[in-house]
């Protein structure tokens, strides 16, 4: 089963996305993709915070740019999708060989992705890029997944 949960920023998603994981299997892998090569000290305190959330229920894998080592058989949640897209953002060639491996894997998927596209589009060519890759993931994802939940204030819709 593959679920894909996005949202804004401190909408809740992770949480809703943990506790769908853990409902799937006990033994979930939490694949962590934020790379704090930046050094920036909010990010990493919102990474403890997370850190502190799941407790010990996960088996964590930090990996910022790789997807495609998921075995079949397995339950995972991907934390998030939009660092990675970050972190691939001049390799839209390995995003999307990696989306094909995710579609094509007969594992338990949970993905967490942020909704960037809401707001105006960005003055800058990064922050475009940025905002069409996550809606071209995004498109990509949820077209693959068999359930998609939009959450907001930490209520959770089913679109599918």
């Amino acid at each position: 089963m593959k679920i894909l949960y996005f949202g804004g920023q401190k909408s809740g998603k992770s949480l809703l996305a943990e506790k769908k994981a853990l409902s799937l299997c006990e033994k979930t892998y939490y694949i962590a993709t934020y790379d704090n090569s930046f050094n920036d000290k909010e990010m990493q305190s919102r990474i403890d915070r997370h850190k502190k959330q799941r407790e010990d229920r996960f088996i964590t894998i930090e990996s910022p740019k790789d997807l495609s080592f998921l075995k079949s058989g397995k339950t995972y949640l991907i934390d998030c999708l939009s660092m990675w897209i970050l972190n691939l953002i001049d390799d839209e060639k390995e995003i999307q060989k990696q989306l094909d491996f995710l579609e094509e894997t007969d594992a338990n998927i949970v993905f967490v992705l942020n909704d960037v596209s809401s707001g105006v589009i960005p003055m800058d060519k990064l922050s475009r890029k940025y905002v069409d890759l996550s809606g071209i993931v995004g498109h990509r994802v949820a077209g693959f997944c068999d359930e998609v939940y939009e959450v907001k204030l930490g209520l959770e819709v089913r679109l599918k």
